[in-house]
C-alpha cells in the first residue's frame, strides 16, 4: 500500500474516489427491477398450471375415498360429507378422508354428483371458480 493510503486507513478517513455514484446505483436498481419483472411474468403461468395439477390430485384422492366407501358399504355415498362422518350405512369404516373435506386450490368446495347407478363425478370450477365453465376440472 502506498504511504498516503496507509495514513488514511489509520486515521479513519475514506479515500475520495471510493463508493458508487448515483448513476451507478440507479443503473443497478433498474437492472434488478427488469429482472424481477421477467421472473414474475414467467412464474405467473406456472402458478395456474400448478393449481390445476393440485386440483386433479385432490380429485384423484377424493375418487379413491369414494371407491373405498363403495367397497365397504356396497353403494356410493350420498354426498362427500359421508366420507368424513357415517351416514348409518352398514360396514362404514371411515373416515375415508383425513382432516375433513378438502377445498380446491381456489378455496371452493369440490362438487360430487352421481352418474347413473354405477358412476359418479367429482369436479371443481377451476380458475373461474364457477361450475359449468370450460375450465372445470373433473374426475374423468
Amino acid at each position: 500500500m502506498t504511504q498516503k493510503l496507509h495514513e488514511q486507513v489509520r486515521s479513519g478517513g475514506i479515500p475520495k474516489n471510493s463508493g458508487f455514484t448515483l448513476i451507478e446505483v440507479l443503473l443497478v436498481v433498474a437492472i434488478l427491477g427488469i429482472l424481477a419483472g421477467v421472473v414474475v411474468a414467467n412464474l405467473g403461468g406456472k402458478q395456474e398450471a400448478a393449481m390445476k395439477k393440485a386440483a386433479r390430485a385432490s380429485i384423484a384422492g377424493i375418487s379413491t375415498a369414494i371407491d373405498v366407501y363403495e367397497v365397504d358399504t356396497g353403494k356410493y355415498p350420498g354426498g362427500l360429507q359421508n366420507l368424513v362422518s357415517s351416514d348409518g350405512s352398514p360396514n362404514w369404516n371411515g373416515p375415508y378422508l383425513r382432516g375433513g373435506l378438502p377445498k380446491d386450490p381456489w378455496g371452493q368446495d369440490f362438487q360430487y354428483s352421481r352418474e347413473g347407478e354405477s358412476g359418479y363425478k367429482v369436479r371443481c370450477g377451476g380458475p373461474d371458480m364457477a361450475i359449468g365453465g370450460t375450465d372445470d376440472i373433473t374426475s374423468f
